[in-house]
This record gives structure tokens, C-alpha cells and sequence, in this order.
């Protein structure tokens, strides 16, 4: 199993920027890719960003944070970071860091087009508020 706990977030105004953290334990041997989540109130979970981690290392991001997201891992701290900037009142929401299960295979993500198991391991949620 693999386990992880979220930090970070909090309340910024539009344009400023944050930085999430996901402490990983466990056995990461059973995941390909690691992740960032999102919901917003009334809404479905959605992608945000993604990194495959067995061989060549590769990242992935949904349209809506291309090129204001970087998704990060220090493996010598097995921490996962998102840092997120230009925020975006739309970025608002709860943010979940995700690692994958490869007991079942693995496939290529509908979101980030990675060669992922399904998302089975979750961190607790972090908040992000970005007023306009």
C-alpha cells in the first residue's frame, strides 16, 4: 500500500501563487504515476497534473493549468510538490494527491494520456481559495 498525506494551500488573491506538498510512504513500487486532483464545491473530481515515474520520467497537465502548474517528486524527501501559479479564481477547490494501484495493469489515462493503474491511493484534501 501506499500512503500519503497532502499539505499546503490556503487563500491567495488572483495571480498569486501556492505550493502543495504530498508526503509518500508505503510501497511505491506498486504505482507507475503519482498525481494532483481537484474539486470544487457542486463539482466533480477532476485532473489537474500527473507524473509517471517508472523509467523515463514524464508529467502531464490538463489544458486548464498548462504552463502555470509544475508537478515535482524529490525522491530523496519521497515528497510530491504541485506548485501552481497565476492562480486562478477557477483553481479554487480542494486538491487531492493521488498514486496509482498496478494490481489491476495499467492503462493510458483518459486525463493525462500516462500509462497509469487506477488511481486507488489518496491523500486527505487541502484547501485552495483564490479570490478575485
Amino acid at each position: 500500500q501506499v500512503h500519503l498525506v497532502g499539505s499546503g494551500g490556503g487563500s491567495v488573491q488572483a495571480g498569486g501563487s501556492l505550493s502543495l506538498s504530498c508526503a509518500i510512504s508505503g510501497n511505491t513500487d506498486e504505482s507507475n504515476c503519482f498525481g494532483w486532483f481537484r474539486q470544487a464545491p457542486g463539482k466533480g473530481r477532476e485532473a489537474v497534473a500527473a507524473m509517471y515515474t517508472q523509467g523515463v520520467r514524464d508529467v502531464s497537465y490538463v489544458d486548464s493549468v498548462k504552463g502555470r502548474f509544475t508537478i515535482s517528486r524529490d525522491n530523496a524527501k519521497n515528497m510530491l510538490t504541485l506548485q501552481m501559479n497565476r492562480l486562478k479564481p477557477e483553481d479554487s477547490g480542494m486538491y487531492y494527491c493521488a498514486a496509482d494501484d498496478l494490481a489491476d495493469g495499467a492503462s493510458y489515462h483518459a486525463s493525462f494520456g500516462l500509462r497509469c493503474g487506477r488511481f486507488t491511493y489518496w491523500g486527505q484534501g487541502t484547501q485552495v481559495t483564490v479570490s478575485s
